[in-house]
């Protein structure tokens, strides 16, 4: 069975990503008490990707149809790409919470997500989730906004 052409890049870009990731995980110093507890979050990111660029390897059967994709294989990962750029620098200026809400349902529609509930919802409950595992669980220092920032707000 021949392998799917279309996602023979993304899936060597996802394994060759997850394996740079693994490898800079382990740079990562161990915790004051000599456990990997820093390190988890950046394996297991990092064996997902690679986990993923697997699947996306698989043989395509004869009877499977392959549907393409609503944007063309250059535009999609450009904007990404360009998405990423503006979220970096949305977060510089807005702080994290506000450059999330905005920026999530634009990469749900990049990825498919069409449903204006669905959207408005990642909106709201991603930054509230995301904040929630990072800054409070796993204790990172939140990323604050320049010009205006939530946190300030609601005392984060």
């Amino acid at each position: 069975m021949p392998l799917n052409l279309h996602q023979t890049g993304p899936a060597i870009a996802l394994l060759a990503t997850g394996a740079v990731a693994v490898t800079a995980s382990f740079w990562i110093p161990l915790d004051y008490d000599g456990s990997m507890s820093v390190r988890v979050f950046p394996l297991i990111s990092a064996g997902v990707l690679i986990l993923l660029g697997g699947l996306m390897l698989r043989p395509v059967k004869a009877d499977e149809k392959t549907e393409a994709s609503q944007l063309s294989i250059p535009a999609g990962p450009l904007m990404l790409l360009a998405l990423v750029v503006l979220y970096l620098w949305l977060i510089g200026k807005l702080g994290y919470l506000i450059s999330t809400g905005l920026v999530t349902p634009v990469a749900l529609w990049l990825f498919g997500i069409r449903n204006p509930t669905g959207l408005a919802v990642g909106a709201l409950t991603a930054p509230v989730i995301f904040h929630l595992i990072f800054f409070e669980a796993l204790g990172v220092f939140p990323p604050y906004g320049a010009w205006f920032d939530l946190l300030d707000l609601i005392g984060g």
